[in-house]
């Protein structure tokens, strides 16, 4: 026993030694190359006295890296990670300067931008020397994981972390990645891990499931996580009892809605026990968090979702690789919007300002922060993880969801998969990977690129109120314009008195393609009857566009009913799918549509744009070539792919035992997941009443 110990200590210490070796030979490469950079004195100095000095300066900064990077890491948890990305390379130089000073006899120097371009190379050296090290000494790797379940386990007291003990669950999220995008993508080769799990031994299968009418993040992984997403009708919405515009990207909102959910559930979420949620929006009830941005709302000790990032750049070879993949991701984007314009691609939009900078964070700081924290979840034996990759979702919002440059994502996602799953073979407990996204994206130019105006341009000419200029020029806005002017001088009947009320400012929000008008003077939701009173041209206007595909309105005498083109009028409770103004958007349209008209804050009018079911295409109504959020194509068939478990359709199956033909929506999601998470940790003990009420 203590040989071995002997042993591996000194394994230990020759890959330390090795590790100084290699960065005293990159330091004193650097310096022969880079002119502001030396390690002698202004006399000159000997080979061997220069090799000591080049010695002493590398391991001054190898010590600094590990003692004093972490705690200026983690003094700096209130800076964003996307301002810490930023600071990465001052804060690495500045450690090197530091230890050139501690040189002795001041033989070391260097300016200021030429510190910071060493001390980047001699991070990733010394990370790349250490990995190679680590990877041929398979033992020491598996003792590494052995010791981290250890600790773990005489933490928490439990045994059950064992590779022959119950297996973990690591749910990965592909935000945006729709069933057939990602069918297309390992048919292509440009997801090899996912083509493997589709066509290997291990038995994955892939199915498609129909997300909600408001087929976006905040719905889909508010009821996945959460078990609800009741009375959320949007991306974003207004709620007239209190004058705010919900919007699900905002932590204060994102809280909210988090909460709601648990009050409608009585249940802390899929991860309550012992899980970790990461780069999500909801906490899912997880204790572990990073980059979770329902909790960034919480002050205190309550806000730990920063932690996780800390963690990955407390390293800083991490922290420079990072920084330095941000840069290239950067001028990356620029190169491929520029190639776009000069070939005048369409569909197009503008991608300047702060974009190639939030691509990049979503692209690199966010999906290596994500990868790093599950491969730590694994290491330490967690029961459960979800964790959210939006890289692809960005980028085809911008570039199109059939582009080269999301292609791209997929395929440098795919190595991502890899990764985690390779680990998943070291970890201390067996783990099954789940994979899944919360909605798809329909590709199609934008509304306001269509047709010239922007649909809050379009309500506002329909409502008789002033326009911009530019919308005044376009005919669908000429059209509505004069409709405005019949409606509002149309004759009155004999005996009747003309009553025209004081128009009021519509609020109009986008979801991807789907609209919401809201008119805060109104208390309630709005009538068809009361809109009509008021602007006599708008719902007409808005039916009869042919970038709209239909409405939905409450009726006092008809409740609540869908207009369309040729002043259609159904009832929802008539609603059928493929007939009428449904007829494109495929199954279960009519009751997702039926769903959503029950929610509390459901808009006063909805509004879905038209979907071409031969083309796939859909008109965002923000700016977006590849959207989501409404009904209309690929964006309502999101996908699941699973290892041998439970059949979905027979998690969700009633109690009489008779399958549903199809996964409809997030929640039902949601009980297959708790379902397989309940299959993998075994029979469970019934809890007594009393035990219950204390539940989160």
């Amino acid at each position: 026993m203590g040989d071995r110990r002997w042993r591996r200590t000194g394994a230990a210490l020759m890959r330390v030694i090795a590790v100084w070796a290699v960065s005293t030979l990159t330091m004193l490469a650097l310096a022969g190359i880079l002119p502001d950079f030396r390690l002698q004195s202004p006399d000159g100095d000997s080979t061997t006295k220069t090799a000591f000095t080049a010695a002493w300066g590398a391991g001054a900064f190898g010590l600094l890296s590990a003692l004093v990077w972490p705690v200026l890491v983690r003094a700096l948890l209130i800076v964003p990670a996307l301002v810490l990305g930023a600071l990465v390379f001052f804060l690495n130089g500045s450690l090197l300067l530091i230890a050139l000073r501690l040189i002795p006899d001041g033989r070391g120097a260097a300016a200021p931008e030429t510190a910071v371009a060493v001390a980047a190379v001699m991070s990733a050296v010394a990370s790349a020397t250490s990995t190679a090290l680590a990877v041929r000494d398979d033992n020491a790797y598996r003792r590494r994981l052995s010791r981290l379940a250890d600790r773990r386990r005489r933490r928490s007291g439990t045994d059950g972390d064992a590779r022959g003990g119950p297996p973990g669950t690591v749910f990965i999220q592909l935000d945006g990645v729709g069933h057939d995008a990602l069918l297309a993508a390992a048919a292509a080769g440009l997801m090899p891990t996912v083509a493997h799990w589709l066509a290997g031994p291990d038995e994955h299968r892939l199915m498609p499931w129909r997300t909600d009418w408001s087929s976006q993040t905040g719905a889909s992984q508010l009821g996945i996580l959460h078990g609800s997403n009741h009375d959320v009708p949007a991306f974003r919405w207004y709620e007239k009892e209190t004058g705010d515009v919900m919007v699900s990207s905002r932590p204060a909102s994102a809280l909210e809605l988090q909460r709601r959910a648990v009050a409608r559930t009585r249940d802390g979420g899929l991860l309550t026990l012992d899980g970790a949620s990461r780069g999500n929006l909801f906490s899912g009830g997880a204790d572990q968090l990073a980059l979770v941005l329902s909790m960034a709302a919480r002050l205190g000790k309550g806000r730990r979702s920063r932690a996780g990032y800390f963690a990955y750049f407390s390293d800083p070879a991490n922290a420079v690789r990072t920084a330095g993949s941000f840069v290239a991701e950067v001028c990356r984007e620029i190169a491929q919007s520029t190639r776009s314009r000069l070939r005048k691609e369409t569909p197009r939009i503008k991608r300047g300002g702060l974009y190639p900078f939030i691509r990049a964070f979503a692209t690199v700081v966010e999906r290596d922060v994500v990868v790093a924290a599950v491969i730590g979840d694994m290491f330490a034996g967690r029961t459960a993880v979800y964790a959210d990759l939006v890289a692809y979702d960005e980028v085809a919002h911008h570039s199109g969801p059939r582009s080269r440059d999301a292609e791209k994502v997929l395929a440098r996602l795919d190595r991502a998969l890899a990764l985690i799953a390779k680990v998943a073979e070291q970890a201390p407990r067996t783990y099954r990977i789940v994979l899944l996204s919360d909605h798809g994206q329909s590709p199609g130019d934008t509304f306001a690129g269509v047709y010239g105006l922007t649909l809050k341009d379009l309500v506002r000419a329909g409502s008789g109120l002033p326009v911009p200029r530019r919308a005044q020029r376009t005919r669908s806005a000429s059209e509505a314009r004069d409709a405005v002017r019949i409606a509002l001088h149309r004759p009155v009947a004999e005996g009747q008195e003309e009553h025209v009320a004081k128009p009021s400012d519509p609020i109009v929000l986008a979801s991807g393609n789907l609209g919401l008008i809201a008119f805060p003077d109104i208390e309630g939701r709005a009538s068809l009857e009361q809109l009509e009173r008021r602007h006599p041209a708008l719902l007409s206007t808005l039916a009869n566009h042919p970038g709209i595909g239909f409405l939905l309105v409450r009726s006092e005498r008809y409740g609540s009913v869908v207009l369309a083109r040729g002043g259609v009028r159904i009832p929802v409770a008539e609603l059928a799918d493929g007939q009428g103004p449904l007829a494109p958007y495929g199954p279960g349209a009519a009751d997702a549509i039926r769903r959503t008209d029950t929610f509390p804050h459901v808009a006063d009018v909805m509004v879905n744009s038209m979907y071409d079911p031969a083309a796939g295409t859909v008109h965002a109504f923000e700016e977006q070539i590849g959207s989501h959020g409404g009904l209309g194509g690929d964006q309502s068939r999101p996908f699941l792919l699973w290892p041998r478990w439970t059949d979905p359709l027979d998690a969700v199956a009633g109690e009489d035992g008779e399958r549903p033909d199809a996964l409809v929506g997030a929640e039902a999601v949601h009980r297959v997941l708790r379902c397989w998470l309940q299959e993998a940790s075994g029979p469970q003990v019934p809890v007594r009443p009393e035990e219950r009420a204390r539940r989160p």
